[in-house]
């Protein structure tokens, strides 16, 4: 099968194809059913999210499907579609899977010689757009895809410090989420924020004058043959004027509302998209440096890239990989990326899990039984 052809069925592919042991692949896909997410890690109906909460600024300010499905997921190697679970084709909120969509239109930015260089200031690309304080001014892209901007500011409603050490990751934090300390330079410290992403998204729609989400579409969705289901959402209240044209700035996860909804097909696409290399068929999406530069580690977060999970030292996933990688969203929805095997795993709707050695247990026994059958 030629590099982005697939062929969607219910069942396994080819039972006999080398190297596949049906058994444990259905006993992988099991596991997947039988870990539900819980409702009291993430409710079905998603109508009081962001209700009823003593948090500040917790309020939703943008749109929300009204509820989640059950687990599903894909598994593909080489392209074959090996196993499906679920419903595929329904319409899911992906959460902070967003980010790495935001990863990828700004790989195509810099491809299109949009950006010169990461390291280059952000405000010497946009006007305006947050980077006028001296503390801002000096934040690079690269800071930005890292999530190592320290960038201090109010958007869209949503001050930065709602999510100063916010538990996420592996990194050692000394003090209360939400609460305020002192910042430090551009680039010295890693904080997973919400906020500091949707300047991202702006400063991308910005550079790119034009939404955001046309822009996956045309670029990377059509070419990769993803269906028109999909969708990448703002806020209420995120619509800015650039060249004297309305644009809606998407928003970079479901924290407050708004993100990437698509179903789990297309996910396994933009998965594959990136075991390929970037390219798809005969055309090359994203260059394989953007995707090296965005699954390298950050030396501040070495379990972090360019809005990618990474293995580094095993950290996340002891039995997968260190050279795997992923796109992580709420609920434990997953994209994950495996060159060693010629893996793409989606699992949406895992239960989340923690336990010693492991951040992420109940993904790393799945994709450790996936291993185990295509071994």
């Amino acid at each position: 099968m030629e590099s982005g052809e697939m062929t969607w069925s219910p069942e396994f592919a080819d039972a006999a194809a080398p190297d596949v042991d049906s058994r444990a692949l259905q006993d992988a896909v099991e596991y997947a059913k039988i870990h539900d997410t819980p409702s009291e890690q993430l409710p079905y109906d998603f109508s009081s999210l962001g209700i009823d909460t003593e948090e500040e600024h917790a309020t939703l300010i943008g749109p929300m499907p009204d509820r989640r499905g059950g687990p599903s997921g894909v598994v593909l190697k080489d392209g074959h579609v090996l196993a499906e679970w679920g419903d595929t084709t329904r319409v899911e909120h992906a959460f902070s899977i967003s980010k790495s969509f935001l990863s990828i239109v700004g790989g195509v930015a810099y491809d299109r010689g949009h950006i010169a260089d990461v390291t280059d200031p952000v405000r010497e690309y946009i006007d305006g757009g947050g980077f006028d304080s001296p503390h801002n001014s000096e934040i690079t892209w690269e800071q930005l895809f890292q999530q190592t901007s320290e960038w201090e500011g109010t958007l869209f409603g949503k001050p930065d410090v709602i999510d100063r050490y916010r538990p996420v990751g592996t990194a050692d934090l000394d003090g209360e989420k939400g609460t305020p300390r002192e910042l430090r330079e551009p680039g010295t410290y890693w904080e997973y924020n919400d906020v500091r992403v949707n300047q991202l998204a702006l400063s991308l729609l910005r550079l790119w004058k034009k939404p955001l989400y046309k822009v996956l579409q045309h670029e990377v969705m059509n070419p990769i043959g993803a269906s028109s289901t999909w969708e990448w959402h703002g806020y209420y209240n995120s619509d800015v004027e650039i060249d004297g044209q309305r644009m809606k700035s998407v928003s970079g996860g479901g924290h407050w509302g708004g993100g990437v909804w698509m179903n789990t097909r297309d996910l396994a696409r933009v998965g594959q998209l990136m075991l390929n290399g970037g390219s798809w068929g005969e055309k090359q999406i994203l260059s394989p440096e953007w995707i090296d530069m965005a699954t390298t580690p950050c030396s501040l977060q070495p379990t972090y890239g360019y809005l990618w999970w990474l293995n580094e030292d095993r950290a996340l996933w002891p039995s997968a990989p260190e050279s795997s990688f992923a796109a992580i969203g709420s609920g434990s929805n997953v994209v994950w990326v495996d060159p060693e095997h010629d893996l793409v795993v989606v699992s949406r709707w895992l239960k989340k899990a923690e336990q010693e050695g492991s951040r992420r247990p109940n993904m790393d026994e799945l994709f450790q039984r996936v291993i185990s059958a295509v071994q």
